[in-house]
């Protein structure tokens, strides 16, 4: 794994961090070491993108959020329109026009033990800063992805379409792309099955066995991935460019056989794909179907629809 930043918070020095109901700067910016979302993973987040000074797909995002709030039996402390308000104070207190969008609410201090009850109030906070996940040559010339041994949470024990603070599912994948020299890594479900990336959704591009014709593969949402925002975006791209999706299960030897491969998320957009476990995937280079839709996204984005 590659050094941390002597000082990871240098690069939030001056920010101002929304933190329920208060505008605070980074530095004293705080939840209590008693809160649960730090003793248990206990809350959930959205990571949301700004684009041109306008929040994309924020009421989706606020939706998603209250979802996976009740998901969870998680009461929020503000309305839909109250964090709608907070997400835009502090993009403006923070002069952004581009950047990301960080809300979570957590389940509150409360004591040491798992039952939640005792935990009165959640703690809602709002950060806004600029991002980029990955450089723009890999944009260009695509990335390159291990096969993870690290299993995706099966869905029954805690659904993916939940949002929530509990990562370490995803971060053991990570840790293990980053040890193998790479920055993602595919993780699989108990069946052997395609779920998601670390961080982001999976797309693969395959030729109809009849006509020839490039067709969009992603894996059902039952196969243990997030609805991501983005890949909804992506999905709704292609069938406009009248591209066939089709959203059902994905094997290693799929990602080892197709065409294109490429990755969606908020923070990634859409990155393509070019080797995984060291195989080319098609030519080896970004194609023509993935390039066609990174820039209908981007595109996209500089209306950036708030919903």
């Amino acid at each position: 794994m590659p050094p941390a930043p002597a000082d990871p918070l240098a690069a939030y020095a001056d920010r101002q961090v929304w933190v329920d109901g208060t505008l605070v700067p980074a530095r004293e910016a705080s939840v209590s070491v008693f809160d649960h979302g730090l003793l248990y993973g206990d809350g959930v987040f959205e990571g949301i993108r700004i684009y041109g000074g306008r929040i994309l797909k924020l009421a989706t995002h606020l939706r998603r959020f209250d979802q996976s709030a009740r998901a969870i039996r998680l009461h929020l402390p503000y309305s839909p329109a109250e964090l709608d308000a907070a997400c835009r104070e502090t993009v403006t207190a923070n002069g952004l026009t581009d950047g990301y969008i960080r809300l979570v609410a957590t389940r509150g201090p409360g004591s040491l033990g798992i039952d939640p009850v005792p935990c009165p109030r959640p703690c809602v906070f709002v950060i806004a800063a600029t991002i980029q996940l990955y450089p723009q040559s890999y944009y260009d010339e695509g990335l390159s992805v291990i096969s993870s041994s690290v299993v995706r949470n099966h869905p029954q024990a805690l659904s993916p379409r939940i949002k929530s603070l509990n990562y370490l599912n995803n971060i053991l994948a990570k840790i293990e792309a980053l040890d193998a020299g790479v920055l993602e890594s595919v993780m699989y479900n108990l069946q052997g099955n395609v779920a998601e990336a670390s961080a982001d959704n999976l797309f693969i591009v395959r030729p109809d066995a009849t006509t020839g014709d490039p067709v969009l593969w992603t894996p059902p949402l039952s196969a243990g991935c997030l609805e991501g925002v983005t890949r909804n975006l992506v999905i709704g791209l292609a069938r406009d460019a009248g591209l066939r999706v089709r959203e059902e299960d994905i094997t290693r030897h799929d990602l080892y056989t197709c065409d294109e491969f490429f990755l969606t998320g908020s923070g990634a957009e859409v990155v393509p794909v070019v080797t995984i476990d060291r195989r080319p995937v098609g030519d080896g280079k970004p194609g023509p179907v993935t390039k066609r839709l990174i820039t209908a996204f981007r595109v996209l984005m500089k209306h950036a629809p708030e919903d």
